[in-house]
């Protein structure tokens, strides 16, 4: 199992390839490619690198999939007896990030694809046996 534990929005985060994270907006367009090179902590097949404070040589690359706004958080302050009272609401905007490679020192480390084994077969046969039992 490979993963990084990276830096971005002020956040540290652990990342893994082949899954999503939601982080601070990000410049980038969506479908657009985006590598950060703040990795504090490498680790792939047990061997970990840490870094002081980055990793050099270590990179994560990542596909921009979506922009979008977080749910909203009320903030209410009120003072009793003084007839002070504030009530405002937030919404963070948040970036969706697809983590495509870890790279250390141009070692790639990318998530494996499903293969053809692992895909579910569906039997048309059954199929049709489960329709004509339902009627």
């Amino acid at each position: 199992m490979t993963y990084a534990i990276i830096e971005t929005g002020g956040k540290q985060i652990r990342v893994e390839p082949g899954r999503f994270y939601d982080i601070e907006l990000l410049t980038n367009e969506p479908d657009e490619k985006v590598t950060i090179d703040s990795v504090l902590l490498v680790q792939h097949d047990g061997e970990v690198t840490i870094g002081q404070p980055l990793v050099t040589g270590a990179t994560v690359e990542g596909t921009v999939m979506r922009h979008y706004r977080g749910r909203k958080v009320l903030v209410y302050k009120m003072k009793p007896k003084k007839k002070t009272r504030k009530k405002r609401g937030h919404r963070q905007e948040i970036t969706r990030l697809m983590i495509d490679t870890i790279t250390l020192n141009g070692a790639v480390f990318a998530a494996q694809g499903p293969t053809e084994e692992e895909m579910p077969v569906v039997d048309d046969a059954s199929a049709e046996e489960v329709e004509t039992a339902a009627e």
